[in-house]
């Protein structure tokens, strides 16, 4: 028999496919329809087979769908914004344009050599003018229904690359690709009014809407949108204090504690707070702290692991319960995106105001007494309690839960006319101005007498200007000669267009549904895009559960708001796979990252492949380029094909876990796709020679029939399930049992043979066409119907038990399935292996674990 040849039979495949428009989607609506998508790529240059194991899912899961009768969409496109193209374009001189398209192709012709079974007629990039100006119409339409917004908001600043930065691109103070000192700036930006759906949001993570996304994503939403319950109020100025001017009426405050006001010992403001920015014009030791604050790392994870500092002004506050004065302190710690950019500090019940008040020898007195301590002896112990407990030291609070003194602590302001309950939420206005040219322009157009005017309709799309000059920083936009002037729409005198492009997750928050419809003159045709969405099955890496998911879900609702889409939600189901990850490998000398295939590895050690000279053998890591651990699957192609790499991906382990590629485990994936082609040689045109529809099976066929049964009602559950790597291994146990049946009729094994084509064929899509043409099957496995296991055998009339004897195997035990405890025990005794093992001994227990083991405990 010849062995199988990858290399002629998976380009044959793919062509015939393409030829047969095999996967080519319309709303045929006589069919229950099913929507799969991967998150889209970015067009860096290559695919890795991190990208493999994605997109081999989704494949999985779409050609399974397609042979169960579903009208299947299956689309990929390209997120292709975004700095690394205008990098690229500083560093080679190339525009944005050419290197993006010209990755683009690249990565589509490796993508294609997978095998994916991809609507390819739909394919887009962001980047594409007939993409992004229905981004613009939509842009337009949120801006007239009070969606969109322009503010002066405060912004990280690169002075040496002059844009703006995310907190993530600060590190230690400086930008990450420049290494300038980072500043704060006011600026104009474009913001869209996420917070009006902030409760929707919210409501839909547990009210069923998401029931199909995984438990830790949905909190990690709940938590970033950050809904909380508590008290807004102003803690006046004490008596002998000056009150600065604009701030007469106090430091406005938000708590979710006001349960431990009488725990107040100090105000704490942020540096950003326009009070501190009032005080800082006559105090240069505050501007000073201030510029330092703003210089450090700017995210929540930088602040919260910074050490706690603050800059104590000359201000200090009223208690509103008793006559104690609490300082006012301008500290790096608070943020002034969340409530009002000032707290009270309750060091004893808070970690962070406990580090500060240790630092700078504040009070520290608990109000919170946990259960069983006695009040009149209770300390704290060198850390704050953070736990439950009543209240004490607290006047009219004393004795209450935490609970019913939040809603004590709230009645009591409010009667004294302080402030008010109120809820808040974490979650602020999405900021997508970028200051770069490799993005989608805002269609906006400033003018002196007018203001801010939107660009007609008729004129979109605004498209960027093929030339740009990147030999300096800063936004090119900026810097054209021509293209940011136009005139004003509405009084027709000059003006100049907005020169700030979108964020590019703006680009990525409604692709999903440009998919499922592509009008020339809309950005959806809605009745078309309404029965295709929401998503059937999402697919994409956890680093994105937060901000990408966010901006669709708002997006969503947004269109429609304005009437493109009829549903909330893009998404029914979510699943977060898991990395794939390798070893490092850096020489030592010279620091430089090198490629697995630069590397051959002895044992425990590894050198260079290209003068022998040792190298360091790093840590296990996420695929990245960066660190050049990544595998090309077009090299794994050629040696093994494509469906060995997809097959080593899917069986290695469950697929939210991650993986680690080894060129054993491909090897291993490449010997069993050999074996089922053995099966498949031995029975050229098996299908032809019988009438499956007509059963002609006999006693002799039963246990090859159960096993061809039992595979396809688990790997069908399997799949349904996401458990990929149990589907492998189920028809692993099957081809085991194929070869085993040789007795079988030529009518089972054909049966069998069939099941094994169709099972085989979301996970190795070549080998299985192959298989089904060789078999002689009609048409192509891709169209050919999903196989139905029959109930009347998946009942077995046998089952095997392994025998044990003290723990330890020694021999199997076939007994009837419907066999009792009773006579499994003397069956299992009588034994002759267990015979031998029991001799000489006392039988103390006979354990039987129900279609298991026997367990026979003796001594």
């Amino acid at each position: 028999m010849s062995r199988y040849n990858p290399k002629e039979a998976e380009p044959k495949w793919q062509k015939r496919w393409t030829e047969a428009k095999a996967f080519e989607t319309s709303a045929d609506k006589t069919k229950p329809k099913y929507y799969v998508l991967e998150m889209f790529p970015y067009p860096s240059g290559r695919i890795h087979i991190g990208h493999v194991r994605n997109y081999a899912m989704g494949d999985v899961i779409a050609r399974y769908k397609k042979a169960c009768g579903y009208n299947v969409l299956h689309p990929m496109g390209w997120d292709a914004f975004g700095m690394p193209a205008e990098n690229a374009a500083m560093q080679t001189g190339s525009h944005p344009a050419k290197w993006t398209y010209g990755n683009i192709d690249i990565m589509r012709g490796q993508l294609k050599q997978m095998g994916l079974s991809i609507d390819w007629s739909r394919e887009f990039a962001t980047c594409d003018p007939d993409y992004y100006e229905h981004q613009q119409r939509m842009f337009l339409e949120f801006w007239k229904a009070g969606l969109a917004y322009r503010k002066e908001s405060l912004v990280n600043w690169d002075p040496v690359d002059q844009t703006v930065l995310a907190n993530e691109q600060v590190i230690d103070g400086k930008g990450w690709r420049s290494g300038a000192p980072v500043e704060r700036r006011k600026l104009s930006q474009w913001f869209l009014k996420i917070t009006d759906y902030a409760e929707d949001l919210l409501a839909a993570l547990d009210d069923g809407r998401l029931s199909g996304w995984p438990d830790n994503v949905r909190l990690m939403q709940k938590n970033w949108i950050g809904k909380s319950k508590g008290l807004q109020m102003k803690f006046r100025f004490a008596d002998g204090t000056m009150a600065p001017k604009g701030f007469e009426d106090g430091i406005e405050v938000f708590t979710t504690r006001p349960d431990t006001l009488y725990g107040a010992s100090f105000i704490a403001i942020s540096p950003d707070h326009p009070l501190a920015v009032e005080l800082a014009q006559n105090d240069k030791g505050l501007q000073a702290f201030i510029a330092e604050c703003q210089s450090a790392g700017t995210s929540e994870e930088a602040i919260e692991k910074a050490e706690k500092r603050g800059y104590k002004t000359a201000l200090e506050t009223g208690h509103p319960f008793d006559d104690r004065r609490l300082p006012v302190y301008v500290a790096n710690f608070v943020l002034m995106g969340y409530g009002t950019g000032a707290i009270f500090g309750c060091p004893a019940h808070d970690q962070r105001d406990y580090d500060f008040a240790t630092k700078y020898d504040l009070a520290i007195p608990p109000v919170v007494l946990p259960e069983g301590e006695d009040a009149a002896s209770y300390a704290l112990e060198g850390e704050p309690y953070i736990g439950p407990g009543t209240i004490f030291n607290s006047d009219f609070l004393n004795g209450l839960s935490v609970e019913h003194a939040i809603a004590a602590a709230i009645k009591k302001i409010e009667e004294i006319g302080l402030g008010k309950g109120v809820t808040q939420f974490r979650l602020r206005d999405w900021g997508v101005s970028r200051q770069r040219y490799w993005g989608c322009p805002i269609p906006a157009i400033h003018c002196e007498k007018c203001g801010v005017v939107p660009v007609p309709e008729k004129d979109l799309p605004v498209k960027l200007p093929d030339e740009a000059d990147f030999s300096e920083p800063g936004n090119p936009l900026d810097r054209h000669p021509t293209w940011k002037h136009a005139d004003c729409p509405q009084c027709g005198g000059k003006g100049r267009r907005e020169t700030d492009t979108f964020d590019t997750f703006v680009d990525s928050s409604w692709y999903f549904a440009r998919f499922a419809s592509q009008p020339e003159d809309k950005p959806v045709e809605k009745q078309v895009a309404d029965y295709w969405l929401p998503v059937d099955q999402y697919i994409g890496g956890i680093e994105h559960a937060i901000l990408h998911l966010l901006y669709a879900r708002f997006f969503t609702r947004a269109m429609k708001k304005v009437g493109h889409l009829s549903v909330d939600e893009p998404f029914a189901n979510l699943f977060t796979q898991g990395m794939v990850v390798h070893a490092t490998y850096r020489d030592p000398e010279t620091g430089e990252w090198l490629l697995p295939e630069e590397v051959v590895i002895e044992k425990d050690s590894a050198k260079r492949a290209d003068n022998g000279k040792p190298i360091k053998i790093g840590p296990i890591e996420k695929m990245s380029k960066s660190k050049k651990n990544v595998v090309s699957p077009e090299e794994i192609a050629k040696t093994y094909g494509a469906d060995a790499a997809r097959w080593f991906m899917l069986s290695d382990s469950p697929p939210e876990r991650d993986v680690e590629w080894t060129d054993s485990g491909v090897e291993g994936a490449w010997k069993l796709i050999n074996r089922i082609w053995d099966a498949v040689q031995a029975a050229p045109g098996a299908l032809k020679t019988v009438d499956l529809s007509k059963p002609e099976a006999n006693d002799a066929d039963k246990s090859l029939r159960q096993a061809t049964h039992a595979a396809i009602a688990g790997v069908t559950d399997d799949i349904d399930h996401f458990r990929f790597n149990k589907a492998i291994a189920r028809i692993y146990e099957f081809l085991n049992a194929l070869k085993k049946e040789n007795g079988a009729s030529d009518w089972a094994r054909a049966e069998a043979l069939s099941a094994l084509a169709r099972l085989i064929a979301p996970f190795t899509p070549h080998l299985a066409e192959e298989s089904w043409e060789t078999l002689g099957g009609e048409g192509l496995v891709c169209d050919a119907p999903w196989p139905k296991a029959d109930p009347a055998l998946l009942a077995k009339d046998e089952v095997v038990l392994g025998l044990q004897v003290n723990g330890k195997r020694r021999g199997e035990l076939t007994v009837a399935a419907d066999a009792d405890k009773e006579t499994v025990e003397q069956a299992a005794l009588s034994d002759e292996a267990v015979k031998r093992h029991i001799e000489g001994k006392t039988v103390r227990k006979v354990v039987v674990v129900p279609g298991r083991i026997v367990n026979i405990v003796a001594n």
